[in-house]
Parts: C-alpha cells; structure tokens; sequence
C-alpha cells in the first residue's frame, strides 16, 4: 500500500493510465487483423483504407506514448509493402 500523498496518486493514474492504454493497444491489434484479413482478400481498395485507419490509428498511439516509435515505424513499413504491392 502507498504510504505518501504523492505515491497514492501515482497508484490511481497508473490504474487509469494502464486502461488507456490497454484499450489502445486493443484497438490497433484488431485494426491490425482487419488489415491482415483485407490483404489476403486481395481487394486492394479495402486493403487501402483499413491500412489508412491503422496507421491513423499507430500515429495517435505513438502520440500519446502507448506505442514507441519506432515500433509504429515499422509498423507501418510493413503494412505499406502491403499496400503498395497489390
């Protein structure tokens, strides 16, 4: 249990802030599959906007500091090889 003032804060922000970022990082793995699904399907407009919604969705995370960036970087590498091969 915290004893100060100041580590009874920073025991209720981390409970708040871990939500934020699980329920970010849930988001982006289920934009990732529907990214993943609209590739192997070979439609290549669909392809495009869940890649769009992804990597809109990568860029906020890294904003907030949910995801580094460099992850996000490669992240997006990845899905533009996909893109721009179809």
């Amino acid at each position: 249990m915290a004893n100060t003032q100041s580590a009874i804060k920073a025991a209720r922000k981390a409970v708040r802030l871990t939500l934020r970022n699980k329920a970010l990082k849930t988001r982006l793995k289920t934009l990732h599959k529907g990214f993943d699904a609209a590739v192997k399907s070979g439609d290549a407009a669909a392809a495009k906007a869940a890649g769009k919604a992804y990597l809109s969705a990568m860029d906020k995370a890294v904003k907030s500091g949910v995801v580094h960036r460099n992850a996000a970087s490669r992240a997006k590498s990845h899905a533009a090889k996909y893109v721009l091969a179809k």
